[in-house]
């Protein structure tokens, strides 16, 4: 729909502004003592984002041809192009919502997301934290696009797209928006809440350009008074790249091989993280209904 060499121009420069960006908050950090950046989080970032840029390459003709194989059978073609570029980018950013939700709410999904999470700083390289061994299934979430009449290029542009506006909101810098922006749009201030370990944002606004999915669908959450705290529930002793990446896989075999039976097995590989088949851990809705009533006990005592 639009030229190549003009679809690179404006990657190439929404990819030039985050890295400049991303350099002035370091700068700020440093200046002002804030400490949104450690030396070894920042480098384990930078490994991690390095080693799925190179597992996207691998895989990236497999993806364009299975989106593109797809595309043979697509049910109707938009020939508005205006048109044709807003249903897209709004159902592809849907699409990644769907794809996020998985990897919160299916363990085996989590335990790969779970890497993303795992920082216990929030800044502009936590984005580039990446979920490795997304590219390896995240086309099958995108084959309705195919299907939409959309090409396997367009749709991977449009990816690209909303992943470099969601690296953006990587940051602790306090913008005011307007209501309307951040009503539809995902704001730092909602995805501040996404990277929380406090129970009562645990799995909250999961949207990647639009915030509308996670209103509609219960899954936002606005500030609270309790300050927000980085990182896993449960961190990781060993925090070196190679662990952070299979620390959860490690942990979910060691609770398929003493489930008791062959369903708990499934369960455990199915079920949202936190299940277990004695009751010994909890899902996060599970805590954050204990953590409400402990709050309507606490007004009521006072």
């Amino acid at each position: 729909m639009f030229g190549l060499d003009h679809k690179n121009e404006a990657a190439a420069g929404l990819f030039a502004l985050l890295i400049i960006l991303t350099l002035v908050e370091m700068y700020f950090s440093y200046r002002e003592d804030r400490k949104y950046y450690e030396k070894r989080d920042t480098w384990t970032n930078i490994y991690l984002t390095t080693l799925t840029f190179f597992i996207n390459l691998t895989v990236k003709g497999a993806t364009f041809f299975v989106l593109n194989y797809f595309y043979q059978f697509r049910l109707f073609e938009i020939k508005n192009v205006f048109l044709y570029w807003f249903v897209l980018v709004v159902v592809q950013d849907f699409l990644y919502w769907v794809l996020h939700y998985v990897g919160h709410y299916c363990r085996m999904f989590w335990a790969m997301h779970v890497t993303h999470h795992s920082s216990e700083h929030f800044n502009l390289t936590t984005g580039f934290r990446s979920t490795v061994f997304e590219p390896l299934y995240r086309v099958f979430f995108y084959l309705p696009l195919a299907l939409m009449g959309f090409s396997a290029m367009d749709i991977l542009y449009a990816y690209l797209l909303t992943q470099l506006y969601g690296n953006l909101v990587h940051t602790q810098a306090e913008i005011h928006f307007p209501k309307w922006y951040s009503f539809i749009f995902v704001t730092p201030a909602h995805h501040r809440i996404h990277h929380a370990s406090n129970v009562p944002y645990l799995d909250k606004n999961m949207g990647m350009l639009l915030i509308i999915w996670d209103r509609l669908f219960g899954t936002f959450q606005e500030d609270l008074p309790e300050p927000i705290k980085y990182g896993l529930t449960t961190q990781p002793e060993d925090m070196g790249a190679v662990n952070i990446i299979f620390h959860e896989w490690k942990a979910l075999l060691t609770d398929v091989k003493k489930a008791p039976t062959f369903a708990d097995k499934v369960k455990y590989l199915v079920m949202p993280p936190g299940w277990s088949h004695d009751g010994s851990t909890q899902v996060a809705k599970v805590m954050q209904k204990e953590y409400y009533a402990g709050l309507d006990k606490q007004k009521l005592s006072h």
